[in-house]
């Protein structure tokens, strides 16, 4: 009977996370345009960018540049689904909705997760989304682990996410969001080995690359995508256990500062304040 009580009480406080991230993720598919228009920017970096890259490659005798890149697009597509899903947290602030969810007899900390989820699906459909296109353009390398490349995509857009969250409660606008994405996202996947090897990075982009979450992702997918002796310019550069350890800790650690600053006096307190403010004449 005990445990029968503990079950419920655990469903009961998982209910409003669910109802959280099935919001978001309906809110996600309506949006049927924006999947599309997110396979632009991976497909030109792949086949317009790789294609010229892949030419001044191919006079160092390091061929096939467009397959290197792979995991790297793959990356990329995650880390902007991603960052844009928890784009939704500061749309709640500014329409209202989130006064509905802080005032919920739940923990903040839960809003955090359900939205860092919510972000993780939203980049790795879009990550799905591309894989499929890949591979009905005959564009995936036939030796795919499939188990390791489904782990990476889900431990790369859940880091994501937790980046894109912790961003998200340190941004009071929606043009304020945009604006941290951009100093944030850019830097983050062009040090990350998306593009070129960490190893040929001058010492102090690697000890960027080292401290960047996304260089880890890439690289679990390089691990998944690649082999060694398949591409000129190499495979994976650090170690399972290394990749794994370092998503786990950066995402840990974005979550941990997300749910710190997600709280009563830093976010949500203002907004239920404003609304009960009356009106100046």
């Amino acid at each position: 009977m005990l445990q029968l009580n503990r079950a419920q009480a655990l469903i009961a406080a998982l209910r409003p996370l669910v109802a959280v991230v099935e919001r978001e993720i309906l809110k996600m598919l309506r949006q049927r345009g924006r999947l599309v228009a997110q396979m632009v920017r991976p497909l030109m970096w792949l086949f317009v960018i790789g294609a010229g890259f892949a030419a001044l490659t191919a006079r160092r005798g390091d061929a096939d540049y467009q397959t290197f890149l792979l995991p790297g697009v793959l990356g990329m597509t995650m880390l902007f689904g991603a960052m844009l899903g928890a784009l939704s947290t500061v749309y709640d602030k500014e329409s209202g909705v989130m006064r509905l969810l802080v005032i919920a007899p739940i923990h903040h900390a839960w809003i955090v997760i359900a939205k860092i989820v919510s972000a993780a699906v939203a980049g790795l459909v879009q990550g799905t989304l591309l894989l499929s296109l890949l591979a009905v353009l005959g564009r995936l390398p036939g030796d795919i682990s499939l188990a390791l490349l489904a782990a990476a995509m889900i431990g790369t857009s859940i880091a994501c996410a937790a980046l894109g969250m912790a961003v998200a409660t340190f941004s009071g606008t929606l043009e304020n969001y945009a604006v941290m994405m951009n100093v944030v996202i850019f830097p983050v996947f062009f040090v990350s080995g998306s593009l070129y090897p960490v190893d040929m990075l001058p010492r102090y982009l690697r000890a960027a690359a080292s401290a960047n979450p996304l260089t880890y992702g890439v690289d679990l997918i390089k691990h998944a995508m690649l082999r060694p002796g398949n591409v000129g310019l190499g495979g994976a550069e650090f170690g399972l256990a290394s990749d794994i350890a370092a998503i786990g800790a950066f995402t840990l650690a974005a979550t941990i500062v997300a749910c710190l600053r997600f709280s009563r006096d830093a976010a949500c307190e203002p907004l239920i304040h404003a609304a009960a403010r009356p009106m100046r004449r």
